[in-house]
């Protein structure tokens, strides 16, 4: 399935439960991308939690250390919670799965953003939808999380670029 591109989005926010594994990895990733398009200042991107368990924390260290290891810089990044003005404030929010993408429309006063799944701006995953929470799992899912989002977020740096010339 050929996906439109998207309409010049400039405000990206990424969302999984508590913006520690996912999300703020999917934001560096995301960084990366421009950064080296030399596109950066031309996007807001941000990451949040659905929850606010980890507010103020730092990215996850195996996380960081798995971004680390493939050249994405999380260390600046701070936890934080969905705030009701991210509706108003970004063009598309990204879920990393389901069960954060009904919260969100739940939560959602029904104009401004677009709710998505992370995984939809690529056509190349197939059955895979939801990027999995690695946070209870081993090193593997890490790495799976990484290689995920890295496909994602090359994707959508191109959809991005393309959109705004």
């Amino acid at each position: 399935m050929t996906r439109a591109p998207l309409s010049v989005p400039h405000t990206i926010l990424f969302v999984c439960m508590g913006n520690i594994c996912r999300s703020p990895t999917a934001e560096g990733y995301l960084r990366h991308h421009l950064a080296a398009a030399g596109a950066l200042d031309r996007f807001t991107v941000d990451s949040a939690g659905t929850h606010a368990y980890h507010v103020g924390n730092p990215p996850d260290a195996r996380a960081t250390a798995t971004a680390a290891s493939r050249g994405i810089d999380l260390t600046g990044l701070r936890a934080r919670q969905v705030a009701p003005g991210d509706y108003a404030r970004f063009d598309l929010i990204l879920a990393a799965d389901e069960d954060n993408l009904r919260i969100l429309q739940s939560r959602s006063p029904g104009q401004g953003a677009r709710l998505e799944l992370m995984l939809s701006t690529s056509p190349r995953f197939g059955e895979i939808r939801e990027v999995p929470d690695p946070y209870y799992g081993g090193q593997d899912g890490f790495e799976f999380m990484c290689d995920l989002l890295d496909e994602a977020t090359h994707h959508l740096a191109d959809q991005l670029l393309a959109s705004t010339g």
